[in-house]
């Protein structure tokens, strides 16, 4: 069987570890809202998915210039990604009395994995925009769904 060589220990650079060091922080801040809410996915699944997007992202990217790109799409990732979240979102979700629960958590999981991705790939002017928008959306917003619309069913059962 033929192998890629090795990446040696020592190669270890600081761009590897602030990739992913930052998908893992971003992906536990993504957590936070849904962990202080109370919901199935909080801070260790945001971290994890996070985080695990990112390894493979950056993983498939060496790979891909280690062989050259011979007989290899790295933009496969993102179908094993999406697929993989999707199975954990539609495992969340809960039809229940007529009311849906857990839809934004799932919602939020698949971006989670994105941002992931993104720190991956070392696109960071998208993590940061992803990352801070998602803040904005999940909390910013879910404060202002309550105060002005308090007589609303939330979807995700808040």
């Amino acid at each position: 069987m033929e192998l890629n060589p090795p990446v040696l220990i020592h190669w270890m650079d600081g761009d590897l570890v602030a990739r992913l060091g930052a998908a893992a922080v971003l992906g536990v801040l993504l957590g936070l809202d849904r962990e202080i809410r109370g919901h199935a996915a909080g801070l260790r699944t945001h971290g994890i998915i996070c985080f695990a997007s990112a390894a493979m992202t950056a993983s498939i990217i060496s790979l891909y210039y280690q062989i050259e790109g011979a007989r290899m799409d790295p933009l496969r990732i993102f179908e094993a990604t999406g697929a993989f979240v999707g199975i954990l979102g539609a495992g969340l979700i809960v039809f229940s009395k007529g009311e849906v629960k857990n839809l934004t958590t799932a919602a939020h999981l698949w971006l989670t994995a994105v941002v992931g991705i993104a720190c991956g790939a070392g696109q960071w002017p998208l993590v940061v925009i992803a990352a801070v928008i998602s803040l904005v959306l999940l909390t910013l917003l879910g404060f202002a769904e309550v105060r002005l619309f308090p007589n609303t069913e939330r979807e995700d059962g808040e």
